[in-house]
């Protein structure tokens, strides 16, 4: 049984795993997505979202902070300039993002041996499926975005909407002679 195991292992020993997902974190953040298996993709979100996280400028005000989480993340990641394009264009399009950088989206199964593939990809730089979207405004962790003032008078307009349509009395035509006109043309 593996309750309560949260590393997916995903048949490797330790140093294999490691070099894999550092090897990974590499290619998207250089890519910005690239195609895995589904199980890979879930070890690199855990792997690669704490790692976004200390490269976000908010953690960085100060010169010692900033260098102390660039050589955190070396560490993990072994690429100086995986390290320089994660501190320079990725930590300035996620400033605003409170968590949740990556986005798995399932692809089918490979041809060769059935497995499930999966496309990872850092959130903020697909252009296209943003597009569409207009960016919300900035929440409290409470959800409050409105002032008082706004909200009643949202509720002030409600009912007279409501009592106008009560109002108007509905005509309908009777089915029947809708289609003896039709029938008629």
């Amino acid at each position: 049984m593996r309750h309560g195991k949260k590393v997916n292992h995903l048949g490797r020993k330790a140093a294999h795993r490691k070099s894999m997902l550092a090897n990974m974190a590499c290619s998207l953040i250089e890519h910005k997505r690239i195609n895995t298996t589904v199980a890979k993709a879930k070890a690199l979100k855990q792997f690669v979202e704490p790692l976004i996280t200390k490269s976000k400028t908010e953690n960085n005000q100060t010169v010692e902070k900033g260098t102390h989480n660039r050589r955190i993340v070396f560490k993990s990641l072994r690429d100086k300039y995986a390290v320089t394009e994660l501190f320079s264009s990725v930590a300035e399009k996620v400033a605003d993002r409170p968590g949740g950088y990556t986005r798995i989206i399932k692809l089918g199964n490979r041809l060769g041996d059935n497995a499930d593939m999966a496309m990872i990809e850092l959130v903020d730089f697909n252009e296209i499926y943003n597009a569409g979207k207009p960016k919300k405004q900035k929440t409290t962790r409470r959800g409050r975005t409105k002032k008082a003032d706004d909200a009643t008078a949202v509720v002030e307009e409600t009912p007279k909407a409501e009592s106008a349509k009560a109002e108007e009395p509905k005509v309908e035509e009777p089915k029947a002679e809708k289609k003896a006109d039709d029938a008629q043309e």
